[in-house]
């Protein structure tokens, strides 16, 4: 590190040049796959439901007991995770945890009895979550600063290809050959994603302990790192309403068919995870994450306020506006995580991650019980836009005054 480069921070050209050009694309191929795969093991239990109450004789509340496990794991283990990461290096904790969610998986696979299918995808769940804080360090670390928006953006793209594989799979798995069959699913994505790990993934450089031992807490330091968290946890209302209600709002008001509907959500969903990948370019295009993230906030409080007065006037456009709101809703994540990272710096983004991704799990997780009680009481117009001023207040929120140019 240069004597005039700023303490705490690596050095990126110097370490980009250190791989080529196709391993470190093989590398966010490798990170991006390890996600997917952990989200089909955290979300895919949700899609076992139906199976669950038909076949196994199970109540509503104890499948949803079942499909809540892994969310609980993850919550429990993203700071210690993140921990080990800044300390044992990524490679190490995408293998272990990798390793950990197939043996869970596996176990999961082979229990019996409602107790112990739980405690299994609990362990599943915290053994996955190993993939959030080291899988995006993978690609901070190795990418320069003018591409990791758009790497990042690709990266963030795991989680709605996760679901949807779900989807696609562990239902129809269930209700073919039943519950533990389907389980098996995850467990060998999982143990797939870990072969493909170890095979092209290496830990970036980064400062010696002696160097990044100066840096301290970054929480310390000013309020950037804590804002970007809240802004994060305010955004993440209007995105898991339109995820949870879509679907339901199309059938209940619009009187689509269900296959119907869920072909346009898988659609939204698609565009979501290429609007992911096309605002984490223009970040790199701007030089900056915070910039965009402003204006993804204040396009998701527009596009969410339309579509509650769409819906409210019964007009034909509110199904598009449904699937805008999608795309827009889930485009701030890249950014933020990429933003995350880079002001940690290389001994401490694991921890601030972690941190960043509990707080939006456990805002999502009351999303939808509380947006129930909404629509229940208002109608589905109504709480998309009471949904929209979460947005209008991120907006301010956003650090852009604090943010450093990009290195």
């Amino acid at each position: 590190m240069s004597l005039r480069q700023r303490p705490g921070q690596a050095a990126p050209d110097r370490s980009v040049r250190t791989v080529g050009t196709a391993r470190r694309w093989l590398m966010l191929a490798a990170s991006t796959l390890a996600q997917a795969a952990a989200a089909v093991m955290i979300h895919g239990p949700a899609f076992l439901i139906p199976a669950l109450h038909s076949r196994e004789g199970m109540t509503l509340a104890e499948a949803g007991l079942v499909a809540a496990a892994p969310t609980v794991g993850v919550v429990l283990t993203l700071v210690a995770w993140g921990w080990v990461t800044d300390r044992r290096g990524e490679r190490f904790v995408l293998l272990i945890g990798l390793g950990a969610t197939a043996l869970a998986g596996l176990a999961s696979a082979l229990s019996g009895g409602l107790a112990l299918l739980v405690v299994t995808l609990f362990l599943a769940g915290g053994a996955a979550a190993s993939t959030n804080a080291a899988s995006g360090r993978v690609v901070v670390g190795w990418f320069p600063p003018e591409r990791r928006g758009l790497a990042m953006g690709i990266r963030q793209m795991s989680q709605p290809v996760g679901v949807g594989v779900a989807a696609l799979s562990i239902a129809v798995t269930a209700d073919a050959y039943g519950v533990h069959a389907a389980l098996w699913v995850p467990t060998i994505a999982c143990a797939l994603a870990g072969l493909l790990v170890a095979a092209v993934v290496v830990d970036p450089p980064r400062p010696g302990r002696r160097e990044g031992a100066a840096v301290g807490n970054p929480y310390r330091d000013d309020s950037y790192l804590a804002r970007i968290h809240g802004v994060s946890v305010l955004l993440v209302v209007p995105q898991f309403l339109v995820w949870s209600f879509a679907l339901v709002w199309l059938v209940q008001d619009r009187g689509w068919s269900p296959a119907a509907a869920g072909a346009l959500v898988a659609v939204a969903q698609v565009a979501g995870a290429l609007g992911r990948i096309a605002v984490g370019h223009l970040s790199d295009v701007v030089g900056s994450r915070m910039r965009p993230l402003r204006w993804v906030a204040l396009a998701a409080a527009l596009s969410m306020a339309l579509l509650g007065l769409t819906a409210a006037l019964d007009l034909a456009v509110a199904v598009l506006l449904v699937v805008v709101a999608t795309l827009v809703t889930v485009a701030d994540n890249g950014l933020a995580f990429t933003a995350v990272a880079e002001r940690a710096g290389p001994h401490w983004s694991g921890r601030a991650l972690g941190m960043q991704n509990t707080a939006q799990f456990l805002a999502a997780s009351a999303v939808p019980p509380l947006a129930g009680l909404a629509i229940g009481h208002l109608g589905y117009a109504a709480a998309f836009a009471v949904a929209a001023l979460f947005p209008v207040v991120a907006a301010p929120l956003v650090p852009t005054r604090a943010e450093r140019p990009l290195s």
